[in-house]
């Protein structure tokens, strides 16, 4: 059942001419070739953070004597970077786990889903919402479902519907297809990270917990917005910049214009998501530090002068005693001043 599975995938992928090979183990050259076909398209369609050298393969398919083991040493940096969820591929032993029955099969099976959900995002911007949307309010909100479902039929394999198709219908073509496909998953592929019933009242709380953190969101997102502005405007006082002004406004006007305070995640993100996105990666995992190590991290800062802010920690300060001038300033000691009087005559 799930060599047939995997079978179909490769070959709706356009990679059906490894026959027998899906089922062999890593010792076997041609499933080696496969896994690193799979994993360079993956690269090429930008699905690895980890930028490669020109001409170096994200899996090494050789036939020499350590080639099973610097595939096996590759593998499994691969498949951290790409957050498998089957964690028996990703454990310490990569080399025992796929000698498992199956193994292979489930690393191909992810690697084609890995390989499908790229695909669907490199075709992301390429869809034309407007065939089926109207001008007027709320157009922009027509053509954002417009092109989510766009993005459903493709990945199912569905005709795009005619103009007049009434959405009842619509929307029992799509259930009748994903019931005939997911029987075809993983155990456990699918399991939703919502898993509770949600009733009336619990709708009303999601969707006012949803509201309020988009307001902060937003909120925060205009600040940082605000600093991005005047961080931005810094750099047009200096005189060097007044040459250049023209061209650091034809970079940067672009890229602030696609900046938006408002949010995009609404309640049907959370209805969506499964149950592998509440797995986190620390950010001091090697992992994490491959993509983010740089030169400037070794750099360490000396002495920096005492900045205050710590009143708790001062003293009142009490008055200098200063001895007497010798110039006669000050008082004598002994006699107050306080005024010459008149005699009576």
């Amino acid at each position: 059942m799930e060599g047939a599975a995997v079978a179909r995938d490769l070959q709706a992928l356009g990679y059906g001419g490894f026959p027998g090979a899906a089922s062999r183990g890593t010792s076997c050259p041609d499933f080696r070739a496969l896994c690193g076909r799979l994993a360079a398209e993956l690269a090429t369609l930008g699905a690895l953070e980890q930028q490669l050298e020109e001409g170096a393969e994200v899996l090494s398919a050789g036939d020499g004597p350590d080639a099973e083991e610097e595939f096996l040493r590759q593998l499994v940096g691969l498949l951290r970077e790409l957050h498998c969820p089957d964690r028996a591929l990703c454990g310490g032993d990569c080399a025992a786990a796929l000698r498992e029955p199956d193994a292979g099969l489930r690393l191909l099976r992810f690697l084609c889903s890995e390989l499908q959900a790229a695909r669907l995002l490199r075709l992301y911007p390429s869809l034309d919402p407007s065939p089926v949307s109207s001008p007027g309010e709320g157009a922009e909100e027509k053509a954002g479902m417009v092109q989510e479902l766009s993005l459903t039929l493709q990945a199912l394999g569905l005709p795009r519907p005619t103009p007049g198709t009434p959405a009842s219908r619509l929307l029992q073509e799509l259930h009748a297809k994903i019931s005939e496909l997911l029987p075809s998953l993983p155990p456990g592929s699918m399991q939703p990270l919502l898993s509770c019933a949600l009733d009336a009242p619990r709708w009303e709380a999601l969707e006012s917990l949803s509201q309020s953190l988009r307001d902060q969101y937003c909120s925060r997102r205009c600040l940082l917005l605000k600093r991005l502005d005047l961080t931005t405007s810094a750099f047009h006082w200096s005189d060097r910049a007044e040459a250049q002004g023209e061209a650091m406004k034809a970079v940067l006007i672009p890229i602030r214009e696609v900046l938006t305070p408002e949010s995009d995640v609404s309640v049907a993100h959370v209805l969506a998501a499964r149950a592998d996105l509440s797995r986190l990666v620390p950010a001091t995992s090697v992992a994490a530090r491959r993509g983010t190590c740089c030169a400037i991290n070794k750099v360490l800062m000396g002495n920096v002068p005492d900045r205050g802010g710590r009143p708790n920690e001062l003293e009142a300060p009490m008055p200098s005693w200063r001895d007497r001038r010798e110039d006669g300033g000050g008082q004598r000691p002994g006699r107050q001043y306080r005024g010459h009087k008149k005699k009576k005559k």
